[in-house]
């Protein structure tokens, strides 16, 4: 259930992507399936960099985004710094959501165990970090759909339902 107020973003974090030498397709399905629940986005590629995905997130933000959604970057691999990003970039951890993502992942893939992503909010807004394939973003997306609302209501000085 979006919020009609609400607009989202999302940000890929892809070296190969960054660089034009992969074409991005979760951020594509992030938005489309962002669009489809009422949450309007746009998609910002930046490279596996702390500092770009820290300015990347921040930017969404500060232009009005309640919800951002990053893809890639959560994994094992030397590059992959997103959950490291998120470290100054977080005002309070929402370890629930993510362990829910992780939870539904690894019912489907093993390697759902390495996943290092991270939740939480940042001012008024709902950042989660997805892994960067198609199928994450599929099935992690509903998984924020059903409490981004809440999330973004209570940040706004709404009650509890």
């Amino acid at each position: 259930m979006g919020n009609l107020a609400a607009r989202a973003a999302v940000v890929t974090v892809s070296d190969r992507s960054a660089t034009g030498q992969r074409r991005d397709e979760s951020g594509p399905l992030a938005v489309q399936l962002l669009a489809e629940a009422g949450w309007p986005a746009e998609v910002t590629v930046t490279p596996d960099e702390i500092d770009g995905i820290r300015a990347a997130v921040a930017d969404a933000i500060d232009a009005g985004a309640r919800l951002v959604v990053t893809t890639g970057g959560t994994g094992i691999a030397l590059r992959d710094v997103t959950p490291e990003a998120m470290d100054t970039l977080l005002d309070k951890e929402l370890p629930g959501i993510a362990e829910a993502i992780r939870a539904a992942s690894i019912a489907k893939l093993p390697q759902g165990m390495l996943s290092r992503a991270r939740a939480g909010i940042r001012g008024n807004a709902l950042v989660v970090n997805l892994p960067g394939s198609p199928g994450a973003v599929r099935d992690g997306i509903p998984i924020i759909l059903q409490i981004a609302g809440h999330v973004v209501s209570q940040l706004g000085g709404g009650g509890h339902e």
